[in-house]
């Protein structure tokens, strides 16, 4: 494990006071791309440090996977010379991110207003539940709480139609992916004209520009009568199909695919049929067409199916769990989980940043920190002598 970072952002530092998953899964993906990410946190770490398995306090999985490319600094903020070391820390930074309420925010002095007032180049980022200049702002939000609410959890309705979360936080990586988008936006802006700037993401806005891309449908010609919901997303066919001995995942677009499609299933009349001979016609009548699928692709076995549908170039896969993920051929090919030794952790399993770069390619160079691992290392960087920092991490 390289200790030296790579990628378009070496050399761009961060202080990071995000906790939990949107946040950190931002300043990850920054790290990723090789910032200097500091991390800073409560004297207790951040909460997932303590959810999922571990061989030592603290290190969670939870954790692991959303902290690497960080250093951890332990900073008790109700202490005057380590909220001091925090501000002087931003006044040499090129990002400062949080995820807090926008009034908790502004109470501590970290608000943009005042951040910008010592370092005007700064890139003052942050993500809450709703925007900022809205009756909402400091309401509470949690990934649960916006699926819910953005209408995300009535579309994944059960068989029962009760509205069901989807099993991940969606809305919080969603809005974490955006958030560290925004500010690589907010970054190149400052290149160009030396002008730092406030960027916010709101969960719930980032959550319906997400899901309505397809499902305003009538709204969209501001004639919500004509159905709100692309149908194909809805219908209860739309999922894996069941085989002679699994599942599978098939999925056709063009006349060539669904005739293809249709022989195999040793009904080539149906591409003539006129509720499936066109893409409109199949859009119409999503329900019959893919219900289709659901009786023929029992005709045959797993392995026999894919065989079939691979050589006549129509896009399908196994239904894979997760367990199968760690087996998966194309994954072992490309490296995806790698092996590594964490000096505290052990041996441990790395997922591979998905992003390729040719001429600045990201890296992996620091595993996930233990909690003030880099406390000192930091507070020496930025001139502190041995009787400051043990004042500041001494202190409380």
């Amino acid at each position: 494990m390289t200790e030296k970072p790579t990628g378009p952002l070496a050399g761009i530092r961060v202080v990071d006071l995000t906790t939990v998953v949107l946040g950190p899964f931002a300043t990850q993906t920054l790290g990723d791309m090789g910032a200097d990410v500091i991390k800073i946190e409560a004297q207790e770490g951040d909460a997932t440090r303590h959810i999922g398995p571990s061989r030592t306090e603290g290190m969670g999985s939870y954790f692991a996977t959303l902290n690497r490319n960080k250093r951890s600094m332990v900073l008790d903020l109700k202490q005057p010379a380590a909220r001091e070391a925090l501000l002087r820390l931003i006044d040499g930074a090129d990002v400062f991110v949080h995820n807090m309420r926008i009034g908790a925010a502004k109470r501590l002095g970290l608000d943009y207003a005042a951040i910008a007032a010592r370092n005007p180049r700064i890139i003052h980022a942050s993500a809450s539940g709703f925007r900022k200049d809205s009756a909402a702002r400091d309401k509470p939000a949690y990934d649960d709480l916006i699926q819910g609410i953005s209408g995300i959890a009535s579309l994944n309705a059960g068989p029962d139609g009760a509205p069901r979360y989807f099993p991940t936080v969606v809305v919080d990586k969603l809005s974490g992916t955006l958030l560290a988008s925004m500010i690589g936006m907010a970054l190149f802006h400052r290149e160009r004209t030396g002008q730092g700037q406030e960027v916010h993401v709101p969960m719930m806005e980032t959550a319906l520009s997400f899901l309505l891309i397809e499902h305003l449908w009538g709204a969209t010609i501001r004639q919500p009568e004509l159905g709100l919901g692309y149908p194909r997303m809805l219908t209860p066919h739309r999922r894996p199909y069941q085989t002679k001995d699994g599942y599978i995942s098939v999925i056709a677009v063009s006349d060539t695919q669904w005739a293809r499609i249709f022989e195999a299933m040793n009904r080539p009349e149906l591409i003539k049929d006129p509720r499936f001979a066109t893409m409109a016609a199949r859009a119409i009548n999503v329900d019959a067409l893919y219900g289709t699928l659901t009786e023929g692709m029992r005709l045959r076995s797993s392995a026999e199916w894919l065989d079939i549908l691979t050589a006549a170039d129509v896009p399908c896969g196994a239904a894979n769990t997760l367990a199968d993920l760690l087996d998966n051929a194309y994954l072992q090919e490309t490296d995806f989980f790698h092996e590594a030794e964490h000096p505290v952790e052990g041996p441990v399993t790395v997922m591979a940043i998905p992003a390729q770069f040719s001429a600045s390619p990201p890296n992996v160079h620091r595993l996930w920190p233990a909690l003030g691992q880099h406390t000192e290392e930091v507070l020496r960087e930025m001139g502190y002598d041995a009787a400051a920092i043990a004042g500041i991490t001494g202190a409380g």
